[in-house]
């Protein structure tokens, strides 16, 4: 219920609303410390009414930054894949989800993501605690989980619209909470 009401919230955004904050968005997470000094970030191609991450993957890779963008397993697990930019994306559909933007080329293992400084998370809200609210496909709690079976511990942060930054999220035993939540009115941290 309460994922399908931040859906909803999005899909009355216009394409103007998304682009707007697009922009906005990659100009505040550029400011962060844990980017502007990231090697390899892992990140994803927004879809939808999802806060726009295309201007931001860009001018990451202007900098000089390693960019890995997932692709969808089908048990909803993620592989990783470099993005060289807008031309090396291709749309790909599961099933009869919507079709994601997938890197094409060499595919690195679901291990890749270890590599990453910093990984940019999807998410619907974030809590004042951190706790992050996903779509329910539980692709990123693998993600998390397999970061913290490594010891790797590189800044987790989500990118999200300002309304989506809420009280209170519900929390499962596999969840783990953020670093930093960008939305395009600034940076919140966690810890």
């Amino acid at each position: 219920m309460l994922r399908r009401g931040f859906l909803s919230m999005r899909s009355r955004l216009t394409a103007g609303d998304v682009d707007l904050a697009a922009n906005a968005l990659a100009e505040r997470a550029l400011e962060l410390p844990e980017l502007a000094h990231a090697r390899t970030v892992a990140a994803y191609v927004s879809v939808g009414e999802e806060p726009g991450t295309l201007a931001l993957l860009d001018a990451l890779r202007a900098r000089g930054v390693r960019v890995l963008l997932p692709v969808l397993l089908p048990d909803n697990d993620l592989d990783w894949g470099a993005y060289t930019g807008p031309d090396s994306l291709a749309p790909v559909r599961h099933g009869s989800r919507m079709a994601l933007l997938e890197p094409v080329g060499e595919r690195l293992g679901p291990e890749a993501v270890r590599q990453a400084d910093a990984v940019l998370l999807p998410g619907l809200a974030v809590d004042a605690r951190g706790m992050r609210l996903g779509r329910g496909g539980g692709s990123y709690d693998r993600v998390l989980a397999r970061l913290e079976r490594a010891g790797a511990d590189p800044a987790l942060v989500v990118l999200l619209y300002d309304t989506e930054v809420v009280e209170r999220v519900p929390e499962e035993g596999h969840d783990r909470p953020v670093h930093a939540v960008v939305t395009p009115s600034g940076v919140r941290r966690f810890r």
